[in-house]
């Protein structure tokens, strides 16, 4: 009888915890400090595996969810890349010039990925990775955060255009969570 009551509450903390999962905090650069964010520079997302039939659709939900999710801030402005950044090389000196010239505070360099299931060269399962980036005007690497939709709700079924969603938000709602906490960012984003 112990056994089991054990067995049942180690299972149900395991599994509580588990959502928690999906979020996670890849790198934080603690010795920088932003002012107020009024503007963010968002680019195409990096698409992973490249085929070039997913891209569109990826694009049109991540800038959705990234509108929808931004409209809770007041006052916050996203000004949407045509233009993708590779993810893993990014080029430093032209995100400097493109919040120079957008008058933005910072830069978020997005990357998603893809899950093959099966044995078909074209067969994805809705587990989506959502990786986010963000860099201030002046080119430093402030932090990277990431959005695992299966770690996160276990999320199998549905569209992967709703799991883009999904991850997006939760990447940004964690990148918004580590700014507060570390104090990273002396005003704004307060809601």
């Amino acid at each position: 009888m112990k056994k089991n009551i054990l067995f049942g509450i180690l299972s149900a903390v395991i599994w509580v915890s588990c959502a928690g999962f999906g979020q996670k905090l890849v790198y934080f650069n603690q010795n920088l400090k932003l002012e107020k964010i009024n503007k963010v520079v968002y680019f195409q997302p990096d698409i992973f595996p490249e085929i070039e039939e997913i891209k569109s659709p990826t694009y049109q939900a991540f800038f959705s969810a990234v509108t929808d999710h931004m409209r809770m801030y007041n006052g916050l402005k996203t000004i949407q890349m045509d233009s993708s950044m590779p993810y893993d090389s990014v080029d430093v000196e032209t995100l400097k010039e493109i919040c120079k010239n957008n008058d933005a505070e910072v830069a978020i360099v997005p990357k998603i990925k893809y899950f093959k299931v099966g044995i078909g060269k074209y067969v994805f399962s809705n587990q989506v990775l959502v990786q986010l980036k963000l860099y201030d005007s002046k080119g430093n690497f402030l932090m990277e955060t990431q959005y695992d939709t299966y770690r996160g709700n276990a999320r199998l079924m549905g569209t992967a255009e709703n799991s883009i969603k999904i991850g997006t938000k939760g990447a940004i709602k964690k990148m918004k969570q580590e700014l507060r906490n570390k104090k990273i960012i002396n005003s704004g984003l307060e809601n």
